[in-house]
Protein backbone atom coordinates (compact mmCIF):
# COMPACT_ATOMS: atom_id res chain seq x y z
CA UNK A 1 0.00 0.00 0.00
CA UNK A 2 1.23 3.48 -0.85
CA UNK A 3 0.53 6.64 1.13
CA UNK A 4 -0.13 8.75 -1.96
CA UNK A 5 -2.82 8.24 -4.59
CA UNK A 6 -1.37 6.52 -7.66
CA UNK A 7 -2.59 8.16 -10.87
CA UNK A 8 0.41 7.48 -13.11
CA UNK A 9 3.29 5.04 -13.31
CA UNK A 10 6.25 7.38 -12.96
CA UNK A 11 8.53 5.67 -10.44
CA UNK A 12 11.61 3.69 -11.56
CA UNK A 13 10.31 0.49 -9.93
CA UNK A 14 7.18 0.70 -12.12
CA UNK A 15 9.16 0.53 -15.38
CA UNK A 16 8.93 -3.26 -15.29
CA UNK A 17 5.14 -3.02 -15.46
CA UNK A 18 5.41 -0.87 -18.58
CA UNK A 19 7.90 -3.25 -20.24
CA UNK A 20 5.64 -6.19 -19.42
CA UNK A 21 2.67 -4.50 -21.11
CA UNK A 22 4.79 -3.69 -24.17
CA UNK A 23 5.86 -7.34 -24.43
CA UNK A 24 2.22 -8.45 -24.27
CA UNK A 25 1.35 -5.92 -26.99
CA UNK A 26 4.21 -7.21 -29.14
CA UNK A 27 3.26 -10.87 -28.60
CA UNK A 28 -0.37 -10.25 -29.50
CA UNK A 29 0.64 -8.35 -32.65
CA UNK A 30 2.99 -11.18 -33.66
CA UNK A 31 0.02 -13.54 -33.34
CA UNK A 32 -2.07 -11.48 -35.75
CA UNK A 33 -4.16 -9.44 -33.33
CA UNK A 34 -4.84 -5.75 -33.83
CA UNK A 35 -3.60 -4.12 -30.63
CA UNK A 36 -3.88 -0.52 -29.52
CA UNK A 37 -0.72 1.27 -28.43
CA UNK A 38 -2.66 2.29 -25.32
CA UNK A 39 -3.16 -0.27 -22.59
CA UNK A 40 -4.63 0.19 -19.14
CA UNK A 41 -3.35 -0.65 -15.69
CA UNK A 42 -5.84 -1.24 -12.90
CA UNK A 43 -3.99 0.04 -9.85
CA UNK A 44 -5.41 -1.11 -6.52
CA UNK A 45 -3.97 0.62 -3.47
CA UNK A 46 -4.91 -0.84 -0.09
CA UNK A 47 -6.67 1.55 2.27
CA UNK A 48 -4.79 2.00 5.53
CA UNK A 49 -7.14 4.43 7.27
CA UNK A 50 -9.56 1.80 8.60
CA UNK A 51 -9.70 1.24 12.36
CA UNK A 52 -10.05 -2.54 12.05
CA UNK A 53 -9.28 -5.22 9.50
CA UNK A 54 -12.51 -7.17 10.18
CA UNK A 55 -11.59 -9.89 7.70
CA UNK A 56 -11.73 -7.71 4.60
CA UNK A 57 -9.45 -5.47 2.59
CA UNK A 58 -10.61 -2.26 0.95
CA UNK A 59 -8.88 -0.54 -1.95
CA UNK A 60 -8.74 2.73 -3.82
CA UNK A 61 -8.79 1.78 -7.50
CA UNK A 62 -7.47 3.85 -10.39
CA UNK A 63 -7.42 3.08 -14.11
CA UNK A 64 -4.12 4.32 -15.56
CA UNK A 65 -3.75 4.56 -19.35
CA UNK A 66 -0.30 3.83 -20.78
CA UNK A 67 0.85 4.28 -24.37
CA UNK A 68 3.39 1.54 -24.97
CA UNK A 69 6.05 1.11 -27.62
CA UNK A 70 7.28 -2.34 -28.62
CA UNK A 71 10.05 -1.01 -30.88
CA UNK A 72 12.77 -2.09 -28.44
CA UNK A 73 11.66 -5.72 -28.09
CA UNK A 74 13.06 -7.41 -31.20
CA UNK A 75 16.48 -5.87 -30.56
CA UNK A 76 16.36 -7.01 -26.94
CA UNK A 77 15.43 -10.55 -28.00
CA UNK A 78 18.29 -10.64 -30.51
CA UNK A 79 20.70 -9.34 -27.87
CA UNK A 80 19.50 -11.96 -25.36
CA UNK A 81 19.93 -14.74 -27.94
CA UNK A 82 23.42 -13.52 -28.79
CA UNK A 83 24.31 -13.42 -25.08
CA UNK A 84 22.95 -16.93 -24.46
CA UNK A 85 24.86 -18.37 -27.42
CA UNK A 86 28.12 -16.71 -26.41
CA UNK A 87 30.89 -18.45 -24.49
CA UNK A 88 31.58 -15.25 -22.55
CA UNK A 89 29.74 -14.37 -19.36
CA UNK A 90 28.31 -10.84 -19.63
CA UNK A 91 29.53 -8.11 -17.31
CA UNK A 92 27.44 -7.22 -14.30
CA UNK A 93 25.00 -4.37 -14.92
CA UNK A 94 25.15 -1.50 -12.42
CA UNK A 95 21.33 -1.21 -12.36
CA UNK A 96 20.64 -4.96 -12.32
CA UNK A 97 18.84 -6.00 -9.11
CA UNK A 98 19.69 -9.67 -9.71
CA UNK A 99 23.38 -8.82 -10.17
CA UNK A 100 23.37 -6.87 -6.89
CA UNK A 101 21.68 -9.82 -5.16
CA UNK A 102 24.25 -12.30 -6.49
CA UNK A 103 27.10 -10.01 -5.47
CA UNK A 104 25.69 -9.78 -1.92
CA UNK A 105 25.32 -13.58 -1.76
CA UNK A 106 28.90 -14.00 -2.96
CA UNK A 107 30.15 -11.80 -0.09
CA UNK A 108 28.29 -13.91 2.47
CA UNK A 109 29.25 -17.30 1.02
CA UNK A 110 32.90 -16.62 0.27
Amino acid sequence: SKDEEIKELNKPWQDGYKRQMEIYQWLLRKNGFVVSDTGYFVYCNGKTDKKAFDGKLEFDINIIPYKGSDKWIEGAIKDARKCLRSNKIPKQGKDCDYCAYRKAVEKVVL
